[in-house]
This record gives structure tokens, sequence and C-alpha cells, in this order.
């Protein structure tokens, strides 16, 4: 047993470079990134008459563009860009720029670490900056590059997927990049590694503190649907076994199965019109009140009872019936099994028989499905959230991938999938120390 745990350990770090890999390549092909979506929010905006971006109509140049890039780490190249993330390599955190005049002379302005402004003059010789080696600038670790037009109108072609090699050179000799620059910067180890999910570009909070913030939420739901869900299901699959085909059964499948054909959030929206819209029993969104700061302790408790409960059946409809209908199952078969009847036939009465012996055996299963429980539990549910409008976990990765938030979507499914690796581990577990036959040797 320690060894499989030790190599499933082991195994965690290489699953999660896999799936974060395969995303992270993904968000970097699709088009429609950040600064996409900020150019067409402001030629929207542009064309509505409204001001954009601050408050100017003024069209982003490509500086502007530079600037955007380089804030959500865009100019790197794909593999490189994905180490940064992960916090192998430095990645540059302050960026300043200038341009070379006709004197061969860049002056760059730089901010020091205590607040203060400074200007870096820069020169050119061989193909190499030259500049004062000030004490400051060694101490805050800046460095100095060269950027040839080459490379400049390089950037410009691979932002605008231009691949004609004349036209690149074209814009190397435009009025606007035909000079070169000198680049000062500042690098550091800023990644997963470091505790580091990044900046949202959407909402410009940390990731970190926005999953932390929305996990209670689903916490919440999750745990709380989890807890009655198999505090129900569990014993009522074995009432159905054991009257199998009486009136209880019957009646009890009837209602089981029109719960699990309505899917739960087509069923939330159902309550929500006749039961909240109409009916006005129950609120329509969120998790509590306006006002629930300011209520007392009891008033509280039933602000959240009266909220929580359209989405917390919901939650369980669906999962109620599957297990509920897979207890009864697994016991149905383990009670027509000989070890059974045997049992039963040296004299253990029936009822010793169900408990001390094939209820063990038929809650397997249900055991081996607790990673996907996990799972649920931690990333709420989707569509639920969205229709009941709960600021849940499950809404800020639907937000995330809708705002095309690559910071957001990469620091959620990295949460999602440490819950779901953790999660199936712990199934394995279960099932092993509830199976005596499951050996991991």
């Amino acid at each position: 047993m320690r060894r499989y745990i030790i190599r499933r350990l082991i195994l965690i770090p290489f699953t999660l470079i896999g799936v974060t890999l395969l995303v992270f390549c993904l968000t970097r092909l699709v088009p429609g990134g950040p600064v996409d979506r900020i150019l067409q929010e402001q030629a929207i905006g542009a064309l509505s008459g409204d001001k954009a971006l601050g408050g100017t109509e003024k069209e982003l140049g490509d500086e502007e563009v530079e600037r955007l890039e380089e804030m959500f780490n865009l100019q790197e190249p794909m593999w490189k860009g994905y180490l940064q993330w992960l916090g192998v390599l430095p990645r540059k955190v302050q960026i300043s720029k200038a341009e070379f005049n006709d004197a061969g002379t860049a002056e760059i302005a730089l901010t020091r670490e205590d607040g203060k402004a400074a200007v870096l003059e820069v020169q050119q010789r061989d193909g190499m900056p030259r500049y004062q080696a000030y004490d400051w600038l060694e101490d805050e670790d800046w460095h100095v590059d060269l950027e040839s037009p080459m490379q400049r109108a390089s950037r410009w072609a691979k932002r605008h997927r231009v691949t004609d090699q004349a036209a690149i050179a074209r814009q190397a000799h435009s009025a606007g990049m035909r000079r070169w620059r000198a680049v000062a910067y500042r690098s550091r180890f800023e990644g997963v590694l470091q505790g580091n999910l990044g900046l949202s570009y959407k909402y410009n909070e940390p990731v970190s503190v926005m999953i932390l913030e929305r996990l209670p939420v689903s916490l919440y739901l999750g745990l709380l649907g989890a807890l009655i869900t198999y505090s129900v299901s569990v014993p009522l699959g074995v009432l159905k076994a054991v009257w199998h085909r009486s009136w209880f059964d019957s009646l009890s499948s009837v209602l089981i199965f029109a719960g699990y054909a309505v899917p739960g959030f087509a069923l939330g929206a159902v309550l929500l019109v006749y039961l909240g819209a109409r009916l006005e029993w129950f609120p329509l969104f969120g998790l509590t009140s306006p006002e629930f700061e300011t209520m007392g302790f009891v008033d509280q408790v039933k602000d959240l009872a009266s909220h929580t409960a359209l989405p917390l059946l919901c939650y369980v409809v669906s999962t109620f019936a599957m297990t509920t209908m897979m207890m009864k199952n697994n016991l149905m078969d383990n009670l027509a099994a000989d070890y059974v009847r045997t049992a039963v036939a040296k004299g253990l009465s029936f009822r010793s028989a169900v408990w001390r012996h094939a209820f063990r055996n038929s809650f397997i299963p249900i055991a081996s499905t607790l990673g996907s429980v996990i799972c649920t539990v931690v990333g709420g549910s989707l569509l639920i959230e969205r229709v009941f409008d709960i600021q849940g976990f499950g809404m800020l990765g639907f937000q995330a991938l809708m705002d095309k938030d690559y910071s957001l979507i990469m620091g959620t499914l990295l949460f999602t999938s440490v819950i779901i690796i953790v999660g199936n581990l712990l199934s394995d577990l279960l099932v092993a120390a509830i199976d005596p036959r499951v050996k991991f040797e």
C-alpha cells in the first residue's frame, strides 16, 4: 500500500504538467485572447460613440499593444511562456523602452524600488548596449538589451499573423520601426511554484484570491448536497432492495426516475418561475440577500436557508437517483449470491446477512465514485450556479472561458485537476479499505 501511494504521488506532478501544458497551448493557439478582446471592445465603443479605455477615443498603437502583450506575457514563445507560468524560468515583470536618437543615445525612464525616478542613458556600440553601471542597477537586478527594427517587425507580424517576408521587411523600414530600441527590464521567478497564479486581466485581481473567495460557496452547496444524498440514498437503496416489488419500491422508483430524467438546471428554471417569481416563496438569485450582513443570527440562518433550498434541490436530484438505484441493484445482486444464502442457511438472521455481509460489498461501487463526488463538491455545478446566479467556483471557471482570461483559466484548471487527482487517489484507498480482496502490491 505504501509503495502504491508513493507511486501515485510521484505521478501527480507529471499528470498536472500534461494537463496544464495542453490547455496552455490551446489558449495561445486559439484566436481572441485578452489583447484582441480589448481591441474589440475599443472598436465597439468607438462605433457606439462611447469613449473606451480610460476615456480616450484614440486607437491603440503598436507600442500600447506591445505593453498589453508584455503585461499578459504573450510576447514570449509558447514553451518559454509555459515554463515562466510554472515558475521554472524568470519572467520580465518591469519593462521600460526608449528609441535611439540621431546621436545614437537612448534615454530610458526607470522607476527604482524606493519609488524614485531615474534616467538611464544607453549607447550602442558593436551591437551591444553601453551604459554607466550604477550600483542600484546591479542591486535591483536591472538588465539592458537592444531590439532591432527587424525584431520589432517580427513581433508586429506575429501579432497581425503576417507571413510575407517582404511585408515584414517593409514594416521594419517604416517610420515607426526603423530605429533601434534599448530595453531595460527586471526579471524574477513568479509562477505556480512560487504560489503565484497570475493576475486576472478582466478583474485585475490575483487569481488565487478570486479562487479562495468563490470556493466557500461551492463547498457549502457541494458538501451539503453530498451529505444529504448519501445519508438518504444509501438507506433508501437498502430498503428498496429488501422490499423489492412492494408498493414502497414501486412508488419510490417512479419518483426517483422522474427526478433522474429532469436535468438539474432545467428543474431550477422551472422552480424559479413557479416557486420564485409567481408564488414568491423563494428568492430568485444569489445565496444571500443584500442586507445579509446587517441581520441577526436567526434571520441570517433563515435567509441562507431560503436561498439554499432551490439550488440544493437541483444539486441532489440527479446524484440522488443514481446513488439510490446503484445501491439497490448492487445489494440485490449480493443478496442473491451464494455466500449470503449460505450465511442465512447456517442460522444467521436475514437482517444480519444484509448489514454484515451484503451491504459492505454493495457499497464498493459507490465508494469508487468518491473522486467525481469530491470534484463536484469543490467545483460546484456550472449550470445550476448560472441559473440561480450564484457566484461559486463553477461560475468563476465559466466566466474565465467567456472572457478568454488566460490566467484565470489556468488557475481554475490547475485547482480542479489537483482535486480530481486527489479524489481518485482517495477513491482507491477507500475501496481498498472496504474490499479486503483489493491489494496494491
